[in-house]
């Protein structure tokens, strides 16, 4: 089934107290049109200057992941994100009344109840996704950090945290799918521990703060007297230190609260990629440094995937070839009038460049525009297929023995004619690790370095039956 991209069906508004400037700040989330992506408006600004939600954007993540863009700031964006793509939504237009949006409880439980009172509506246009080929990995071994995007069929999260202190042991969260972002992660609060509470206030940024935004870690000794200054200072009653090392300002939503939290920021920060990822994250003590730098080199992957794939492609034809046609029917069962490949040029790990010769003594060109000679889409779509099949096959060491049957061809793209004496080049690259026999690869036809054909196409590498038996 086509999955569709999605927006909102009315504009809907929360409002309340920037975490870190104090200011009332009204956040109104907006339908927009396929396409759009997610974006941030500065209403209060001359000119209403857009902020795309965008990696490369980032300048700060200190205290949260700001962006700045068109002369405008928005300041700890995450947990506005982490509630929308949590709901798994792909167009929104988000206006600000100011940099910051509200604080709320320190989570995203309130941004998802709105959204979800303004109803998701599907778009007639297909969800684009991120697709890895590879693990993208960051470490920080100073900071006792590591993230790594692993290649999935899907979206999920994996979440260690650990500050070597009594009062917040090592703690897991796992979400294994978006479908239980609302239920699962949404109500989960930032937390601080108590001295960092106490710089950030001697500082002067978190004049929107209150204890019931935040979980507070008390790992020292705290007198009662500076209990009572906590209590004046945010207005409560009495404040105590509970038997869990937390003040007695709330009650965790989960025994784990603080590693969900963590994986709230990781969802949040991951959006900023501009698409839905296929992926599972796995994060040891991440922050919002560096759910960034992850995110960083996700994108610059698929970038350099993208620009390698979109490029005019050339190579030397004279050169020896890896596989004549011989060795390439050692490798697949086809036979003429149904092989489709002449040469195959190279192979690598994970891709391979495969040539045909187009002549006018093709078979098909008898019953295809006899008087008008096109090579059928379908006759190309085949001999890409083909150069995928030598791909896989040349990783087993007994090719003969086995075949390989496509499940699913999509996104098939035909850009121009192919004729007789045309040469395809066909340039086909894994778009993740070979799995249970499972491949899946991106495709594209050249012809002098102009790219004609591109699909995408899954296949299943399965042995032959044993005919002696």
């Amino acid at each position: 089934m086509i999955e569709k991209q999605k927006t909102i069906k009315q504009a809907i508004s929360v409002k309340g107290t920037g975490l870190h400037t104090g200011n009332k700040v009204t956040v109104t989330f907006n339908p927009a049109p396929a396409g759009h992506g997610l974006k941030f408006r500065r209403v209060d600004l001359d000119g209403q200057p857009v902020v795309d939600a965008d990696v490369q954007y980032v300048v700060d993540t200190s205290r949260g992941t700001s962006l700045e863009h068109n002369g405008a700031s928005i300041n700890t964006c995450e947990h506005v994100l982490a509630a929308v793509v949590g709901l798994g939504i792909d167009n929104l237009m988000i206006d600000l009344t100011q940099s910051e949006p509200p604080i709320m409880d320190g989570s995203s439980k309130f941004f998802i109840e709105a959204l979800v009172e303004a109803g998701c509506v599907e778009q007639d246009a297909k969800r684009e996704y991120i697709e890895l080929d590879s693990n993208i990995i960051y470490r920080d071994e100073k900071n006792k950090v590591e993230m790594i995007a692993i290649p999935s069929d899907k979206f999920k999260v994996s979440v260690m945290i650990n500050f070597e202190t009594r009062v917040l042991p090592t703690q897991y969260a796992v979400l294994e799918d978006m479908k239980d972002f609302r239920e699962e992660i949404s109500d989960s609060r930032t937390f601080v521990f108590l001295h960092e509470l106490e710089y950030l206030l001697n500082n002067d940024l978190i004049k929107g703060g209150d204890l019931s935004n935040a979980i507070v870690f008390v790992n020292r000794v705290v007198s009662q007297e500076e209990l009572d200054r906590l209590a004046d200072l945010f207005k409560k009653p009495r404040v105590d230190v509970m038997q869990e090392g937390i003040l007695s300002n709330l009650e965790l939503h989960h025994r784990n609260e603080p590693a969900r939290h963590k994986l709230l920021d990781v969802v949040g920060d991951i959006a900023l990629l501009g698409k839905p990822i296929k992926a599972h994250i796995i994060a040891r003590r991440p922050g919002h440094s560096a759910n960034v730098e992850l995110g960083k080199l996700i994108k610059e992957h698929i970038s350099k995937n993208a620009k390698k794939m979109n490029a005019s492609f050339s190579i030397d034809l004279t050169k020896e070839p890896l596989y004549d046609i011989m060795d390439i029917q050692r490798i697949l069962p086809h036979r003429p009038p149904f092989l489709f490949i002449d040469k195959i040029m190279e192979v690598g790990d994970d891709d391979i460049v495969g040539i045909k010769n187009v002549t006018m003594n093709e078979s098909f060109f008898e019953g295809h525009f006899p008087g008008n000679p096109v090579m059928p889409g379908v006759i190309q779509v085949e001999a890409m297929a083909q150069t995928g099949g030598v791909l896989i096959l040349h990783s087993v060491p007994d090719p003969e023995n086995y075949n390989t049957l496509f499940l699913k061809i999509e996104e098939v793209r035909f850009r121009k004619m192919v004729r007789p004496g045309d040469t395809i080049v066909f340039y086909n690259k894994l778009m993740k690790p070979v799995n249970r026999g499972i491949a899946i690869m991106h495709g594209k036809a050249y012809v002098n370095g102009k790219v004609v054909m591109e699909a995408k196409m899954m296949a299943s590498i399965t042995k032959k039956e044993d005919t002696n038996e």
